[in-house]
């Protein structure tokens, strides 16, 4: 049997749950997840490996209008995505109106690789709704083959991975058979924190955040990590610091515990905070901070 290989591109509105269905796919907890919409900002693959072949998936951030520099950056994540994928997974969920963001539906309409549109959180209505929006979606995409999944269940994942695997094309790998992401381990360390500062905090502050890890060292028995937090404005480092430095304080306790099982090693991370003026609408910030 010849080896296959696939670039699979997950795309959608944010809030639907690429994410989690990424998640599911690899078997690791590469992207973070939390209720805000958002929440990914990069594109971050995720790769599956067996003698007979490699599937690389790439999560990719929610389809939006940019309203700064950082959204378009996230936009442009998207429209790539569209353009060199093997095989589209486009996701939304029972709750999303069936025209939200028809621009970018019409460019998942023309085109020309297979898409495979996942219909998911099905767990959270009726049998008889989920017939509704499967023939609306028929109608609006209609090349389309269309799973009715519950990722944060794993209820029909699996069908979908296997129906993937079989529109997957004959190819040599594309990566070293064992490289799970082709992401640093930098990079997971400053996910795993925003991942906590959106949880934490509200409204407009943890989008107005960026984290970068300054220091990553090693040895055997224990990683030492420093990470900047970044804000936009000096009213913003006294939210995340808290009083007397509490709130950073159990960002720092979350982020830590969840760091050492995802390096399954003993951590000590220090956090500090700096303001960087409208990082987001700035286009060497956005440089620095891989955007």
């Amino acid at each position: 049997m010849a080896h296959k290989s696939a670039f699979v591109n997950i795309l959608g509105n944010p809030n639907v749950g690429k994410s989690t269905l990424m998640n599911e796919f690899v078997g690791e907890k590469l992207s973070i997840i939390t209720s805000k919409s958002q929440t990914t900002r990069h594109n971050i693959k995720g790769i599956v490996n067996t003698e007979e072949y490699q599937l690389v998936f790439s999560d990719t951030p929610g389809v939006l209008k940019p309203h700064y520099k950082l959204q378009e950056s996230m936009l442009k994540y998207s429209e790539t995505a569209l353009s060199d994928a093997d095989i589209i997974v486009y996701v939304t969920d029972i709750f999303e109106k069936i025209d939200k963001n028809q621009d970018f539906l019409i460019k998942v309409q023309k085109s020309k690789v297979p898409v495979l549109l996942v219909l998911n959180k099905i767990d959270l209505t009726t049998q008889e709704d989920i017939v509704k929006h499967v023939t609306k979606w028929e109608e609006l995409l209609p090349k389309a083959e269309i799973f009715p999944t519950s990722a944060l269940n794993n209820f029909n994942v699996k069908n979908l991975f296997e129906r993937i695997l079989e529109l997957a094309p004959e190819s040599p790998p594309f990566f070293p058979k064992d490289q799970l992401t082709d992401r640093t381990e930098r990079f997971f360390v400053s996910e795993i924190i925003r991942e906590k500062i959106l949880i934490r905090y509200k409204k407009e502050i943890p989008y107005s955040v960026e984290v970068e890890v300054e220091e990553f060292k090693e040895t055997e028995d224990i990683i030492r990590i420093r990470s900047i937090i970044y804000v936009e404005r000096k009213s913003q480092k006294g939210i995340i610091i808290g009083h007397k430095g509490n709130a950073i304080k159990y960002v720092g306790i979350d982020a830590r515990k969840d760091i050492e099982k995802f390096f399954e090693k003993k951590v000590y991370l220090e956090l500090f905070v700096k303001v960087s003026d409208d990082w987001r609408s700035k286009s060497a910030s956005l440089s620095r901070f891989g955007y």
